[in-house]
């Protein structure tokens, strides 16, 4: 299989000897691995429709990149990456540090996972490393925009380190024009320590032509806390697979996401939530409308080790077909292994109720405006969640537009 120039990897400098190992073996996974199938349980219903040597790999931004502006006051730090490269990263808080880092570090990403993962660990070249010292407060958001300017593959890496008792949020931007035909391979990763706390808001907007196939790992400590919130609406093929291991005693974690796709649009989540330890907690909850000949499908998997005794977990996946031509997949699953436990999940695939218009219709409303009351409400509770409340209403304006748009075009 053609695979794009290894030579490459000589780009990155100054890494360790364990770090250009760890680029070998990547390199020979790289080499030995074929492009996945929905034949495969963890692509099903995914055809991938390109090869990863149709691309090659983005070339260094150009001067005229613009850069983050360092003057904002709306963040704690503010990092920018363009094309798989860092252009910016500053923190402004004492106790945070927000900088480029060469790749080639361990991740927590295996990197013989699949033909990207080993891609990643192959071409990502440098990092934008985020840390907050023990039992530092950061008020104000980190805020790291990433984007694609390219037609080419690149391997942004985000790595976030949260110490013992500290507490940040974070909000990844994710973006790319309409024409540029991109393949991404984003890895964002995070350890939070003892009694401490992550939130993480990932706002996709990848162009219409933009493959993105995303990783999110994130290991919690005792006592500690993960919010992670995703918001989907770009992509060609726009791909999240997220595994959070609640590795401390006590440790909890809440996922909430929001996604809508249109036209031909593939937006596929996979998210694994593995309960390590005993007395943790996590929930799940997901939102999802597709229309035209969009494709959604959400895959969960609550892992319960025999350890995690006492574990409280359960995930919710609700989804609106609005099209005859749309379609959304829904697979909930539990793996067991405590016997002690609390565990349960609930989905749903289904269109409009023909109740609820009736109703809004009795009310004074035309059919079109109680379809979109209809809309903007199932959103509603999702987008109501999410842990940055600044979000909130241009999220919801934008999902609420999405449909108005279809309407306007007569595809709804």
């Amino acid at each position: 299989m053609p695979i794009m120039d290894l030579s490459a990897l000589l780009r990155a400098s100054g890494e360790s000897d364990d770090a250009l190992a760890r680029r070998e073996i990547a390199r020979e996974h790289l080499a030995s691995y074929s492009m996945p199938t929905g034949r495969e349980e963890v692509w099903r219903y995914v055809d991938l429709d390109f090869a990863l040597g149709d691309f090659e790999l983005a070339p260094p931004p150009g001067a005229d990149t613009p850069p983050t502006e360092d003057e904002a006051t709306d963040a704690s730090a503010r990092a920018q990456i363009v094309d798989g490269a860092v252009v910016a990263a500053a923190a402004r808080a004492d106790g945070l540090r927000c900088e480029r880092v060469a790749g080639g570090e361990e991740s927590l990403v295996p990197a013989d996972m699949d033909i990207f993962t080993a891609a990643h660990d192959a071409f990502c070249s440098e990092w934008v490393e985020i840390a907050v010292d023990k039992g530092k407060a950061i008020e104000l958001p980190v805020v790291v925009d990433v984007s694609a300017l390219s037609s080419a593959a690149s391997f942004p890496g985000v790595r976030v380190d949260v110490a013992d008792g500290a507490e940040l949020t974070i909000a990844i931007r994710l973006d790319s024009a309409d024409d540029v035909a991109a393949l991404v391979v984003p890895h964002i990763e995070g350890r939070v320590g003892a009694n401490a706390n992550l939130t993480v808001v990932v706002d996709q907007e990848w162009g219409r032509q933009t493959k993105a196939i995303g990783q999110l790992v994130f290991s919690v400590g005792r006592d500690s806390s993960i919010q992670l919130a995703e918001a989907g609406l770009g992509g060609a093929l726009a791909r999240w697979q997220l595994n959070i291991k609640l590795a401390g005693q006590g440790s909890n974690a809440q996922v909430i996401g929001a996604y809508f796709g249109d036209r031909d649009q593939t937006l596929d989540y996979r998210y694994v939530m593995h309960h390590a330890a005993p007395n943790t907690h996590s929930t799940m909850f997901l939102k999802g409308a597709v229309e035209d000949e969009a494709g959604s499908i959400f895959t969960g998997m609550i892992r319960i080790d025999e350890e995690a005794q006492r574990t409280d977990a359960f995930q919710t996946n609700r989804n609106l077909i609005l099209s005859d031509g749309a379609s959304s997949q829904s697979v909930p699953n539990l793996e067991i292994l405590a016997n002690d436990v609390k565990c349960g999940h609930a989905s749903t695939v289904g269109q409009l109720d023909p109740e609820q218009r009736y109703y809004l219709m009795s009310r004074g409303l035309d059919p079109m405006r109680a379809d979109r009351l209809q809309v903007r409400g199932f959103f509603q509770e999702a987008l109501n969640r999410f842990p940055v409340p600044e979000m909130v209403e241009p999220l919801r304006e934008r999902f609420y537009q999405k449909y108005l748009d279809a309407q306007a075009g007569g595809r709804v």
